[in-house]
């Protein structure tokens, strides 16, 4: 249980810190002398790239930490990424918080600490055979519903496609099966789900981002990245929490979740 946790902390601070080294690379491009040649656009944003290295990192400890901890609390440390982002904000870029962000990041704080407390190694169960190929056609779905929706700006939509294929590249990243060999994983519909979902996540979020307020747009994407996810963990995938700690696990969840929405205009770092 311990390496989970960590792992799935690692991704939280690797995913925060993404999105800071992602807005200094902007802030490097938009510095960028009118005229500059590919390659020194290219070396003025390169922490923007930098950023992009960390997100592949925090994928990799996510997923490592999803083989071993419920969706519910990998999902809940993962979206905590945004008080990282928030305390390197006021750090690196020299932003402010209020005394709102303040409390919420303490309560985020307190949130993790009843959920790690909570929380029983669960390694992934079987299964049910139909839920690897239903995440597909799921991702199929979130497809035409983002195509749609991308046409029309609409941001609130796009964002609930953006959160849903989040949820869903969780899921398919738990029930993976893995025995060392990427040919035997490239012939499952787990892996499939995996990679499809997290494309239409990434493109949805950013369509969404585009056409509507960050603040608004970041919530709901937390909201059902965590709360999808977690459902399915507690009714199919033997997810659960140590006796007796029911209440306190809930509380956890309710806090973690309920803070991060609160941060969530800081999800993405002002360049």
């Amino acid at each position: 249980m311990l390496l989970g946790l960590l792992g799935a902390l690692l991704a939280a601070l690797a995913y925060g810190s993404a999105t800071i080294l992602q807005a200094l690379g902007v802030r490097g491009l938009r510095a960028a002398p009118a005229g500059s040649t590919l390659l020194q656009r290219a070396r003025a944003g390169w922490l923007y790239a930098a950023g992009l290295g960390l997100d592949v990192v925090a994928f990799a400890a996510s997923v490592g930490a999803l083989r071993a901890l419920p969706l519910f609390l990998v999902q809940s440390v993962i979206a905590s990424s945004v008080a990282v982002t928030a305390v390197l904000a006021v750090i690196v870029l020299g932003a402010k918080l209020t005394r709102r962000e303040v409390a919420a990041l303490a309560v985020v704080a307190l949130g993790l600490v009843c959920l790690a407390a909570t929380a029983r190694d669960t390694p992934p169960h079987d299964p049910p055979s139909w839920l690897a190929p239903a995440l597909v056609a799921v991702a199929v779905l979130l497809v035409a519903v983002g195509v749609l929706a991308a046409r029309r700006r609409a941001s609130s939509v796009l964002a609930v496609v953006a959160g849903l294929g989040y949820g869903g590249l969780a899921v398919g990243a738990r029930i993976l099966p893995w025995n060392g060999s990427l040919g035997d994983a490239l012939a499952t519909w787990a892996l499939w789900a995996l990679v499809l979902h997290a494309v239409i996540a990434t493109v949805a979020y950013g369509f969404a981002l585009d056409a509507g307020e960050t603040t608004s747009v970041a919530a709901i994407t937390f909201a059902l990245e965590t709360v999808a996810p977690s459902l399915v963990g507690l009714a199919l995938l033997g997810d659960g929490v140590r006796p007796n700690t029911q209440i306190l696990a809930v509380a956890g969840f309710v806090l973690t979740l309920g803070a991060c929405i609160a941060l969530a205009g800081r999800s993405e770092a002002e360049a």
